[in-house]
């Protein structure tokens, strides 16, 4: 069996390979470990960039920025702007091909005009799982996975980091605010506003691992299953309430089921069962 030493070492071996590489850097758990690799092998070969906008919280910029000066990586900021795009704020279901097609040819871009042949995510062995349409963007950009190609899957990529002391190693998953609204439904800058500000809200009573995800006047709650408890508790339920009802939200709902990534995809599983 394969061990993560060998891993990171392809990791290495892959990237030093690829002689210069602009990587799309968010300050999550998986584009942390690449872009820290990525400048260790190539140094100012390796460019990072952290693209901004209204689908993106700024605490998630200003922790990504801080996460980069704490390690010493520059990062190039750009902002994007897939809220002119009628196709993005219609919602179909591939809303995210969109986004990552205007991402990944801002991040060619860069490449060209310094030279940089490559251009890397953060994907890894385990999205291959998942529903992801803006896998189709980046294959049409040529864009690279050196995490997935060096065979890491995501508890792997938390132990190397782990390892290596980067503070990003248990940091909760995190996509974009327009992944909280339902497909069909417009991607509206208020309602974006809205599901920031509810988020930030129950992260500062201490909930880590938080979605809120917009069902029109229903604001739909999902936190990890062993906080159900916590967050039903008189005390926070009656904050929250009256927070969410400040927001706009007539009802305020508890998922039973917990956090999971991609719930809002069931409908179309639903749908494909006929």
């Amino acid at each position: 069996m394969e061990t993560i030493d060998s891993k990171i070492e392809r990791l290495r071996a892959i990237l030093t390979g690829m002689g210069g590489v602009v990587v799309g850097y968010s300050g999550g758990c998986d584009s942390t470990l690449l872009a820290a690799v990525a400048r260790e092998a190539l140094g100012d070969r390796a460019v990072c960039v952290l693209a901004s906008s209204e689908t993106y919280p700024r605490s998630e910029v200003e922790e990504a920025l801080e996460t980069a000066d704490r390690l010493g990586i520059p990062v190039t900021r750009i902002d994007t702007n897939e809220l002119k795009n009628e196709a993005f704020i219609a919602n179909t279901s591939d809303h995210c091909y969109f986004c990552k097609k205007e991402l990944f040819g801002r991040l060619v871009a860069i490449g060209r005009a310094r030279g940089i042949p490559w251009v890397a995510d953060g994907s890894n062995v385990d999205d291959l799982d998942d529903y992801r349409p803006g896998s189709r963007a980046a294959a049409e950009f040529g864009i690279r996975s050196p995490l997935r190609e060096a065979g890491l899957t995501k508890r792997e990529i938390r132990e190397l980091s782990r390892q290596m002391g980067l503070p990003t190693w248990d940091k909760p998953a995190f996509a974009c605010l327009a992944s909280r609204i339902p497909y069909g439904t417009r991607i509206e800058p208020a309602i974006l506003t809205r599901l920031e500000e509810a988020e930030c809200f129950l992260k500062r009573l201490g909930f880590r691992q938080v979605r809120v995800r917009h069902h029109g006047d229903i604001a739909r709650i999902e936190v990890e299953p062993e906080e159900i408890e916590r967050i039903a508790s008189p005390e926070i339920r009656l904050r929250i309430a009256e927070k969410f009802k400040e927001l706009k939200y007539l009802y305020t709902a508890l998922d039973l089921s917990g956090y999971r990534t991609g719930s809002m995809n069931a409908v179309l599983e639903k749908e494909k069962a006929g």
